[in-house]
This record gives structure tokens, C-alpha cells and sequence, in this order.
């Protein structure tokens, strides 16, 4: 057994997840999980958070690595933005936990999170270069080379929700007229293309929305065509509930993708997510390996 534990935090806008895990092992100890009450703004969702926290914590508690669904400033651990949650503009994340808790904390981007657990321990350990994609409430990525996070210039890099699928061509009226890629696979956006599902996972599923799905499956092999002209991974991991619904599709997509590289290029694996736990284990993981 290791003398020492890792507490990781997935903070969304909906549900907040908690975990503690073995530092050495990575098997999950003990989690919880609560709704995040992002309506009653940022101090309240971190003052609940650190009740919760120290729930979980113990005496061997050695860091603290928390996903956010937002841009975060790497070298400082400010938060510009969590789109869900008021009050998060600007905030220095890192050093107020790091006060309240007197332990490192190391703080980065949910879907990065994602992308480090399935690429260390999940469907990616035996990949070179690892793209990770989260459809759920929104769109998410994260790119993961050589077990290290690929984060850019700014620390920006692999916001795969907000690349042009379609410009100016978005799937539904809206004044918003992006056409990224968010537009298209996030849960908001498919119940708006298909209203007749009452979960999300009947977007991908079944006949509820079986007009959408051949047209979703293909305009997801596009996104990922430029995925892999630009990065060229070995594999690209969907989660997320829209994510893993597209388990049993995932030759349709390699069918689109592959009409649609150029010819003689490599086609990555496509594969859904192997861990339940990759969002709080990849944030554990931020703590020894981002």
C-alpha cells in the first residue's frame, strides 16, 4: 500500500464529482458525488466544495487536482471563465484553495482531465498521441502526446468544441452563427435538432431521433478528419453520455472518416472511454504527470 493519497475534483456546472486515490496504485479509495448549485454563484459552489473536500481527505493526503469547465491560465491557476457558473471571471483558483487546504493544488481543464486518465490508464495507454473528446452538456477536448498534456502557447489548445464544423451554418435559428462543433454534438444542441428525446442518450440511440444519427455520424467524421490532418493521433476517445452512446456506431464514423481523409492517410482508432472515473482520475493524475 502507498504512505500517500491524491484527492481529484471534476467541478461542472450540473454535478461536482470528488475522489481520493492511491498515489502509487491509482485505485479509487473513496468518492462522492453532489450537485454543483452553480446558481448561488462561485463563493457558495467553493465553499461546499471544500466541506467536501475535507470529507475526503486524510492524514496522508499528499496534493489536491481539480478539472474546471472553463480556460485556465496554467502558470498562475486562474480561472478567466466557467461559462456555468457567475462569479468565476478572473479567479486565482489555485492559490485560494491552496490557502484554505495548505496543499499543492494543480488546476486545469475538465476535458484535458478527461483526456490525461484515458490516455495514461484507459483506452489511450498504449498511444502515442491521444486526442480525447467530451460530448455532453457541451463540447470539450483535450490532446495528450508522449503522457503529457499538449496545451499550446496559452495554455488553450484542443477546445475541439469551438472549431467551424459549418460556418456561419449552424443546424438550428439561432443568433449565434458560428457553426462551430458545439453547435452540433453538444446535449443542448441535439435536443434542439431532435426534441423528441427525452434523455440524451436517445440522440445516438434507438429510433427516437434515427432521422438524425447518419447525418451526426457523418458530420463527426469531418470534425475528426481535421483532427487528423492537424495532430495525426493514433486514437481518438469519445466520452461523455453523447460520447460513449456512440460505442456501437463507431464503424459508421471510420466509414465517413475514412471517405473523407486523403488517401493513403493513417486512420486513427476511434473508441469510447474505458474509465467511469477519467474526469476526477485525470485530475488526480494533473498532480504527478500534466
Amino acid at each position: 500500500m502507498s504512505s500517500s493519497s491524491i484527492i481529484g475534483v471534476d467541478l461542472g456546472g450540473t454535478k461536482t464529482a470528488l475522489a481520493r486515490f492511491d498515489a502509487e496504485t491509482w485505485e479509487e479509495q473513496d468518492c462522492i458525488r453532489r450537485e454543483t448549485h452553480a446558481d448561488k454563484k462561485l463563493e457558495h459552489v467553493l465553499n461546499d466544495l471544500l466541506v467536501e473536500i475535507k470529507k475526503l481527505r486524510t492524514k496522508d493526503t499528499i496534493a489536491i487536482g481539480m478539472g474546471v469547465p472553463g480556460l485556465v491560465e496554467l502558470s498562475t491557476g486562474v480561472v478567466l471563465k466557467m461559462p456555468n457558473i457567475s462569479g468565476s471571471e478572473n479567479f486565482p483558483l489555485k492559490s485560494w484553495l491552496e490557502e484554505k487546504l495548505g496543499l499543492p493544488v494543480f488546476v486545469d481543464n475538465d476535458a484535458n482531465c478527461f483526456a490525461l486518465a484515458e490516455a495514461l490508464r484507459g483506452a489511450g495507454k498504449r498511444h502515442s498521441a491521444v486526442v480525447g473528446i467530451t460530448m455532453g452538456t457541451g463540447v470539450g477536448g483535450g490532446i495528450v502526446t508522449y503522457g503529457k498534456i499538449f496545451h499550446g502557447a496559452h495554455g488553450y489548445a484542443a477546445e475541439v468544441g469551438h472549431m467551424l464544423l459549418k460556418p456561419g451554418e449552424p443546424p438550428y435559428e439561432t443568433a449565434d452563427a458560428r457553426g462551430d462543433v458545439e453547435q452540433f454534438f453538444s446535449g443542448t444542441a441535439m435536443g434542439k435538432r431532435c426534441k423528441e428525446a427525452k434523455r440524451p442518450e436517445e440522440y445516438l440511440e434507438g429510433e427516437v431521433c434515427g432521422f438524425l444519427q447518419p447525418i451526426i455520424f457523418r458530420e463527426i467524421a469531418w470534425m475528426c478528419v481535421n483532427l487528423v490532418h492537424l495532430i495525426d493521433p493514433s486514437i481518438i476517445i469519445f466520452g461523455g453520455s453523447a460520447g460513449r452512446a456512440l460505442a456501437s456506431h463507431l464503424p459508421e464514423v471510420e466509414a465517413e472518416l475514412t471517405a473523407w481523409l486523403l488517401p493513403g492517410t493513417p486512420v486513427p482508432e476511434l473508441a469510447t472511454a474505458e474509465l467511469k472515473n477519467a474526469a476526477t482520475m485525470g485530475a488526480g493524475l494533473l498532480t504527478q504527470w500534466a
